[in-house]
């Protein structure tokens, strides 16, 4: 049996593919709903995506996501924070829906027909981006 028939079988290598995929494709959602957000201003969103980091950048705005198997770590320019999880559905679930800073940011949303404390990742990313993109920096000002 090759090495693919060996990843194949092993459920553990399977879930950190599933997690690597999903990583990626929350970049993608970030980069299209900036750009959407930011289709009126002047400045664009910067969107660097990395194996286990992804930043985005809008003038002083920013969002700083890392990443550690399916645990997902956020924080903002303001020092706001939350942890967050992949499940393997695709949705991002709150490690501690109940704690402050997961409220404050509706992140995630305790929406119906999602488990307690869980959100598409979509509307995660649009949440973030729609944050990002709601003030337009000062004059002279660059995304970094």
């Amino acid at each position: 049996m090759g090495v693919t028939g060996l990843i194949a079988n092993d459920p553990a290598a399977n879930s950190a593919q599933l997690y690597v995929e999903l990583w990626v494709s929350l970049a993608s959602l970030l980069r299209s709903y900036t750009a959407a957000h930011g289709l009126n201003g002047k400045l664009q969103a910067t969107v660097e995506l990395g194996e286990e980091n992804i930043t985005v950048r809008h003038g002083d705005n920013w969002l700083a996501l890392s990443r550690n198997g399916a645990e997902v770590n956020w924080l903002r320019e303001d020092g706001s924070s939350g942890a967050l999880e992949f499940t393997e559905a695709g949705m991002l679930k709150s490690v501690n829906p109940w704690s402050p800073s997961a409220r404050d940011q509706g992140h995630p949303d305790l929406e119906a027909g999602a488990g307690v404390g869980e959100e598409e990742m979509d509307m995660a990313a649009e949440r973030w981006a729609r944050e990002l993109m709601a003030r337009e920096p000062k004059t002279g000002e660059q995304a970094r």
